[in-house]
């Protein structure tokens, strides 16, 4: 992606989408409102797809671009922020907006020279808790609970019309980022991620083991809400290198503890002797 992609609206990013007319017509959705950048993680059906091209009807302009990736942290490693699409309560600490708030917030950080990322997950269940962990915020729209399924490309119809709604110098005016050092890449900040966990493996943080999945994205989810630029990652990783290079038995603590506490005895003598 070059420096002209950015500010050209959200990425759509659909995570291991199992129909290619699904597809088709969410890239149809996405040309209808302007957006061009659709990402695939893992389609079930390999890429291309003839019925993914059939149901994009003259969107051909979004499925020639169309970037596939093996993995969700590879999708979102040149990211600056991302959203995770769910109607369900997962029990991840994230802030939960609507699609109006975001389509704002997303014109707001393009303007600020960030690029922005929308997941949406499988048609049958959705984004799984990992996969939402990667994400700043969760998107979730005011659809009734009683029947709250919604087709991928009807979501993405919807994120797309709020986003091109939020087009005015009202909403470019909100203050995400102006001015500011811009938030960290997702890949820095994923390796991040990986070097804390690495280090916390290493001392045996994760206990229970059963519980480490969870205790992960928990994790995850606390140092996300810092949005943390380029070099606060750089600085926070050098804490954690210098820590997991400086570990200490317990027996090596009690023995710096006890060279602390002898100078200031053998003070305490030579006091004694000059009274």
């Amino acid at each position: 992606m070059g420096e002209g992609d950015r500010g050209a609206g959200p990425v759509i990013v659909l995570v291991a989408p199992q129909l290619g007319e699904n597809i088709g017509a969410a890239a149809r959705a996405m040309a209808n409102f302007g957006l061009t950048r659709l990402r695939l993680v893992n389609p079930r059906d390999g890429w291309p797809n003839v019925q993914a091209e059939r149901t994009a009807s003259r969107a051909d302009h979004v499925i020639d671009a169309v970037d596939v990736f093996d993995t969700l942290e590879a999708a979102v490693a040149d990211l600056s922020f991302v959203y995770a699409t769910t109607r369900r309560e997962r029990g991840v600490a994230k802030p939960v907006v609507g699609p109006k708030h975001a389509g704002a917030a997303v014109r707001a950080r393009n303007a600020a020279g960030q690029d922005v990322g929308i997941l949406f997950g499988r048609e049958r269940w959705g984004l799984e808790n990992d996969e939402i962990a990667l994400a700043d915020e969760i998107l979730t729209l005011p659809v009734v609970p009683e029947f709250a399924s919604l087709n991928i490309a009807q979501a993405v119809l919807v994120v797309a019309y709020e986003w091109r709604m939020a087009g005015s110098d009202e909403a470019l005016s909100l203050p995400f980022g102006h001015g500011l050092e811009p938030p960290a890449a997702k890949a820095d900040l994923i390796g991040l991620f990986e070097h804390l966990e690495g280090a916390l493996d290493r001392v045996d943080f994760f206990r229970p083991p059963e519980k480490r999945p969870s205790m992960v994205r928990n994790l995850r989810a606390i140092l996300q809400k810092g949005e943390f630029t380029g070099p606060e990652v750089k600085a926070l990783r050098g804490v954690v290198a210098a820590l997991d290079k400086g570990r200490m038995t317990e027996a090596d603590i009690t023995a710096r503890r006890a060279a602390r506490r002898r100078p200031a005895a053998a003070s305490d003598r030579q006091g004694g002797d000059e009274k």
